[in-house]
């Protein structure tokens, strides 16, 4: 009989704000662990919130070999650490800083009505098993999530932003994002003949993650089944899975099978030709498909296929750059639609913004967007941002229409 645990810790620090005032602080330390047994291809699993010792977590999972849970598969081995923890604020500085830039907001721009938090988050996890394997990640990082409301505005709020670091926090950074973000709010400006959509890629990328879902490429279920090896969408695009040691943020760099890619990278899409779908263990057995190490940390019960952390390889260029004397716009309020099972896609956007790429230039009058996956992705994909702390993003540009809202 094999044994395997999986452990998650995490401290939580948090400053809350309601209507301008500080209101609260709470801190939450919280630990989950998953203590599994195999035995003649089954496994046995207990849950626990909370600490519990190894022996009575075993026995636990031992005695729920009984409920026949099939994980026909061999453990992994591998020894490995990652340690991505910088300057985490203590809890008497994050209150000083939550303070200060409050105090900032209020003053440079009394027109709003501020909520939201600013925080510090830690996190521990690891894998080990009887098998020889170790696998353990430390990450942290300080923060800031800011709800803002203009005076006359009848809306709940006006929209949103948000700023993390790993080492400490820049004052200067939060303060030249907030003046970005409310300095024009009152200017009305029109919405460009030519409509850029510039947003964080993972607010797109959706549809395109569940196409590649190795089940639904089997099944043709998937917008992409029949198109493994086909050039499908635009020569800069390029998908992969990464959690190398530069952009892992938050999370593992194995999987829940206890598979690490080499280079902590796997490449699904390159340029425009698409590679692979995304599979764990019980997929790929399944479907006599390529395990790709996608599964997900399931603490209760076996992994569940889907864990993937796709990033769009992106061009060395700030928005700026690349919109090369365009604007763009930003939606900052957006609900009511997306995706549609044939890939089309058409979203309301109460509020936004137009940008040269770098400074807001004004507010937008409602709109919707409209597009489709093939389209976004291929004629009218534009490329990925590097990274920029003005947005706290990549971010990724895209034409779409525009219509009525």
């Amino acid at each position: 009989m094999k044994k395997e645990k999986y452990i998650n810790t995490g401290i939580y620090s948090e400053v809350k704000i309601v209507e301008n005032e500080i209101v609260s602080f709470n801190k939450h330390d919280t630990t989950t662990t998953s203590f599994r047994v195999y035995k003649d291809g089954f496994v046995g699993v207990h849950y626990q919130r909370g600490k519990l010792s190894d022996k009575e977590g075993f026995e636990k999972a031992e005695k729920n070999l009984e409920l026949k849970r099939s994980y026909p598969f061999e453990l992994e081995s591998g020894v490995r650490s990652l340690d991505k923890t910088e300057k985490l604020l203590s809890d008497e500085e994050l209150i000083k800083k939550a303070k200060a830039e409050l105090a900032y907001l209020r003053k440079a721009h009394p027109d709003f009505t501020y909520s939201g938090n600013f925080f510090t988050q830690s996190y521990f996890e690891q894998q080990k098993n009887s098998a020889g394997m170790d696998y353990q990640i430390r990450d942290g990082h300080n923060g800031a999530g800011i709800i803002f409301k203009h005076k006359d505005s009848k809306d709940l709020d006006d929209g949103y932003f948000s700023l993390n670091f790993r080492r400490g926090f820049s004052s200067k950074k939060f303060r030249e994002m907030a003046d970005n973000y409310l300095s024009n709010f009152t200017k009305q400006v029109k919405l460009p003949k030519e409509l850029i959509i510039m947003l964080p890629e993972w607010n797109l990328t959706g549809k395109l993650r569940e196409s590649l879902n190795a089940e639904k490429l089997a099944l043709g279920t998937s917008l992409l089944s029949g198109k493994i090896g086909e050039k499908v969408f635009s020569d800069k695009l390029t998908l992969c899975h990464d959690v190398s040691k530069k952009n892992i943020w938050m999370c593992s760099f194995w999987d829940a099978d206890g598979i690490v890619h080499k280079g902590d990278k796997l490449c699904y899409i390159k340029n425009g030709r698409i590679l692979r779908g995304y599979a764990d263990k019980r997929i790929a057995a399944k479907y006599g498909v390529e395990c790709t190490g996608s599964a997900h940390h399931e603490y209760s019960d076996t992994p569940r296929n889907g864990w993937a952390n796709f990033r769009i390889t992106p061009l060395q260029k700030t928005p700026k750059e690349i919109l090369d004397g365009r604007l763009a716009v930003i939606p900052v309020q957006y609900s009511g639609g997306g995706f549609s099972d044939t890939g089309e896609y058409a979203m309301p956007v109460q509020m936004a913004y137009l940008t040269d790429g770098e400074k807001i230039l004004g507010r937008l009058p409602p709109f919707t967007m409209r597009s489709n996956m093939f389209d976004m992705f291929g004629k009218d994909f534009i490329g990925v941002s590097k990274y920029m702390t003005l947005w706290n993003a990549g971010m990724m540009l895209v034409k779409m229409e525009a219509g009525k809202l």
